[in-house]
């Protein structure tokens, strides 16, 4: 924002030159970020926070060069003029009906005031005039409009001038446009309204964009000779909705969706109607005020500032400074009717919108006693900080994952609600006598995404389906992260559930080969949940069960003791083909919390053998409802004698049969000598005529 350094001179008894100027606002947070000169005039670009609309004007930034210098700004006694407007100086009515202006939308429009001015002759600005708004870098245009414009910058309120005689009936109706309204604006565009945005109109039609621009139908024009002029006060919110609407920014939006004072509205209307009765051979009514919505007095309680200032920023400063810098700031302290005699009350003036709490008065008083006094000291000692008990057991999850060749993936935290019904969370998560289980946004960030997850799973599967597009097959994705449901009481907070969720799905890559060597299946995925609960120590089993988003025969619930914490098995074909996956894919989900409850076995190492083994090979028939569990359990049952382990090889699935084919390759190992064939012979056969009589599986030739 550019502020003129003769225009600040005219309105306080200035004694700092434009570069002392310049620091001295600077260090109170009006941060000055250039000075170049404009004729005699110099010019101060002041880059201001959006939380001080109150600068936006050189009264503004002439209160705070008050507060920083002691000396009174007398703003009042140099620029507001008066306005004649008795009998024998104005030739009509003077005090106008109050029904010439009707506010139809308070809630938006919290202030409408207005006078008419007869008799203007429109032409060119007076040079001080047309130089001074030129120094700030606006344009001269005609008398009446340069003096809005210059009052604006004066006083920090944006204001309209109509050509009376085009206003229908000569009245003004303040309302919310109606869909599909359009008007022509003085940019000579024609806009599309609708019924959120607020329109300032005749009896007739839209004649300004309240707030934002005014209409060109209706605009002061070489011929104009009456002058409708509003001053007025509409809501933040509004503004700034329709002016992103209509991709429309001006400088009295800018101004209006920041916040003005709204007891500034008669001190504009009168210094403007001064000028235009001055430059323009008007003659001014008397002002209507329209006052429907007035503002609640914002007190701040603070009954120790000097306590306060130095318990939040360090500052030391008396009690009677800091109620002095405040008072020249406008903020007044004492005690106020109906408040019970509380002292330390303080009162938020008009055109400070970011006053509101304690901290607030605080941060006025430190900007002015000075931000560099404050005292370099060292930060008292503080204990260094820990992880939470998870994570640990995290990190060697993450490590082990990674270890296997998985990449983290981070997947949004909402989701659509298509997915509801398509997957199964993790077991005892959502609440499901609740009438509404899920986490609805109110406000959704990403169109359709409109819940908080329950579960990872959709999340790494659209990672998937962006990888399958980027022509990378061959993946292994892992998640660790927050599942969310509702709870019980209206109001409380959702329960939040940390989960992994990993997928897997492509080909096993070597190094140096083209292609896979073999592809990735259900054991893969269970394998990596088995590495996984090894990192932290926890116990699991693996039971075939039906999982809502799994396929029947290639699914497994994953149980700890008595207590289901998780699934693990292939992506059914329905969810498979909504993704559009061509190949398939696995995936796994494990409530973590119940995971780290069950956490804390000690592995048990035994020292190597010095003695060779001997593996063998056993392809078996199995039928589809024996786990994998049950068979490793048999098998190392029946060979305890030195059959020492049983790995996974492979599997045959024939959809249209009963049983599957499993390989399994079997170790046989003693620690005190080398075995001999028969010994391994008698060992296997044993286990072979064990898994056919517990489990009914049958060795194939």
């Amino acid at each position: 924002m550019n502020i003129s350094y003769n225009w600040l001179k005219e309105l306080i008894d200035l004694d700092l030159s434009p570069e002392e100027t310049a620091a001295a606002l600077t260090r109170v947070g009006l941060a000055v970020e250039g000075i170049h000169q404009h004729g005699d005039d110099f010019v101060l670009d002041i880059d201001l926070t959006s939380n001080r609309p109150d600068c936006l004007s050189h009264r503004g930034v002439c209160r705070e060069l008050g507060a920083i210098t002691g000396k009174p700004y007398g703003v009042e006694r140099h620029i507001i003029g008066q306005v004649d407007t008795s009998a024998d100086a104005v030739p009509f009515p003077s005090v106008l009906a109050p029904e010439i202006v009707r506010i139809d939308a308070p809630d938006l429009c919290h202030r409408f005031t207005s006078r008419i001015i007869k008799g203007v002759t429109i032409g060119p600005s007076p040079k001080w005039l047309a130089a001074r708004l030129e120094a700030i870098g606006e344009r001269a245009i005609n008398n009446v409009a340069d003096i809005t414009n210059y009052v604006m910058h004066e006083l920090g309120q944006p204001m309209h001038a109509f050509d009376l005689d085009k206003l229908t009936d000569g009245r003004i109706i303040v309302r919310r446009a109606r869909d599909g309204e359009k008007i022509r604006t003085l940019d000579e565009i024609d806009r599309t309204l609708d019924s959120s945005m607020l329109a300032i109109c005749d009896a007739q039609k839209p004649v300004a964009v309240a707030g934002i621009m005014g209409g060109f139908e209706s605009a002061i024009c070489n011929q104009t000779t009456n002058v409708f002029l509003e001053v007025a006060y509409f809501n933040r919110e509004s503004i700034r909705g329709t002016s992103r609407k209509l991709n429309l920014t001006t400088e009295a939006s800018y101004r209006f969706e920041r916040g003005v004072d709204i007891e500034n509205l008669h001190r504009a209307s009168d210094r403007a109607a001064s000028l235009i009765c001055e430059l323009a051979d008007g003659t001014a009514s008397d002002i209507i005020d329209v006052y429907p919505t007035q503002p609640e007095q914002i007190k701040v309680r603070a009954a120790s500032l000097s306590n306060a200032v130095t318990r939040l920023t360090g500052l030391s400063v008396a009690d009677e400074r800091c109620k002095n810098i405040l008072a020249a700031l406008g903020i007044f302290g004492g005690e106020f009717p109906g408040d019970g005699g509380q002292s330390g009350l303080f009162v938020a003036p008009t055109w400070r919108h970011d006053i509101a709490i304690e901290a607030d008065l605080v941060e006025e008083v430190a900007r002015h006693a000075g931000y560099e006094n404050i005292a370099v000291e060292l930060p008292p000692a503080f204990e260094a900080g820990a992880y939470q008990p998870s994570e640990p057991r995290k990190k060697s999850i993450r490590n082990s994952l990674v270890g296997l060749g998985f990449d983290e993936a981070v997947s949004y935290s909402f989701i659509e609600t298509e997915f509801d019904e398509m997957f199964e969370p993790v077991p005892d998560f959502l609440n499901e006598g609740l009438a509404e289980r899920y986490v609805t946004l109110r406000d959704s960030v990403i169109e359709g995404a409109v819940r908080m997850r329950p579960t990872l799973v959709p999340g790494l599967l659209s990672a998937v389906r962006h990888n399958f597009n980027q022509q990378r097959k061959n993946l292994r994705l892992f998640e660790i992260g927050k599942a969310f449901a509702a709870m019980g009481e209206k109001g409380s907070l959702p329960d939040e559930r940390e989960i992994l969720s990993l997928v897997v799905t492509g080909g096993e890559m070597e190094s140096g080969r083209a292609k896979p060597t073999r592809a990735l299946d259900f054991y893969d995925a269970k394998g990596a949940v088995e590495a996984a609960f090894g990192a932290v120590g926890c116990l699991a089993d693996f039971i075939p069960e039906e999982i809502k988003h799994l396929q029947k025969g290639q699914s497994a619930a994953i149980y700890s003791g008595t207590r289901r914490i998780g699934s693990v098995g292939k992506i059914k074909r329905e969810i498979a083909d909504y993704y559009k996956f061509k190949q398939p894919v696995y995936v796994a989900e494990i409530d973590l919390q119940a995971v780290f409850e069950n956490a804390g076995a000690q592995s048990a190492y035994h020292p190597l053998s010095k003695f060779p083994g001997v593996v063998r090979d056993l392809t078996l028939s199995v039928n589809r409802s024996v786990s994998f569990a049950d068979i490793r359990k048999t098998v190392l049952k029946a060979g305890s004698d030195f059959c020492t382990d049983m790995a996974y090889v492979g599997v045959y699935v024939d959809e249209a049969a009963e049983d599957i084919s499993l390989t399994v390759r079997l170790e046989y190992r003693r620690d005190d000598r080398t075995l001999v064939e028969e010994e391994v012979e008698a060992v296997h056969a044993r286990i072979i005529a064990s898994l056919e009589k517990n489990l009914n599986i049958r060795q194939k030739m």
